[in-house]
């Protein structure tokens, strides 16, 4: 005869499963320390308020909460977030790993492709038009503004001489 508790235990594995999944988001405020651009860019964008853009009902509803804010059970943030197309950045989010592209993706950074994208925005979706890859990715450049002042960063560091040493 099995104990009852052995039939409960793949629903309690499959929960704790979930428990962990979540503890990789961090939320988009700990992106904006070091990406206040891309922070700013988002917070303008449609996907910041994707879940706002739907009715009452729509917000209860499974197939509309897929797209417009399908991280939500694992994040206290309700939309398209930067983790929703990054991936979970508790890994990555340190700044010691961000400095290091490679290391940033080995441990989770997801550069999004067009095909991550389309798993949203596709011919199925009830109201969207037609999807443009290339123009959509113009419509939520968040990563132009971020650049620019790493390279000017980048170049006045180069230019500064060095300061003077003292000599004995």
């Amino acid at each position: 005869m099995r104990a009852p508790g052995i039939r409960l235990l793949p629903v309690l594995l499959l929960a704790l499963c979930g428990v962990a999944g979540a503890a990789d988001f961090v939320g988009a405020d700990s992106c904006k320390g070091c990406h206040p651009e891309a922070y700013e860019a988002w917070m303008q964008s449609k996907h910041a308020r994707a879940v706002s853009s739907l009715s009452e009902q729509q917000q209860k509803d499974g197939r509309c909460l897929s797209c417009h804010s399908p991280d939500q059970v694992a994040q206290t943030q309700a939309s398209v977030s930067c983790e929703t197309c990054h991936g979970g950045g508790q890994y990555y989010s340190p700044e010691y790993v961000m400095k290091d592209p490679e290391l940033a993706r080995l441990v989770g950074l997801v550069d999004p492709s067009e095909k991550q994208c389309r798993s949203c925005h596709d011919a199925s979706s009830p109201s969207l038009r037609p999807f443009d890859f290339k123009e959509s990715l113009k419509a939520i450049d968040h990563w132009s503004a971020e650049r620019a002042r790493r390279a000017a960063r980048t170049e006045a560091a180069s230019t500064t001489p060095p300061p003077a040493t003292a000599k004995k």
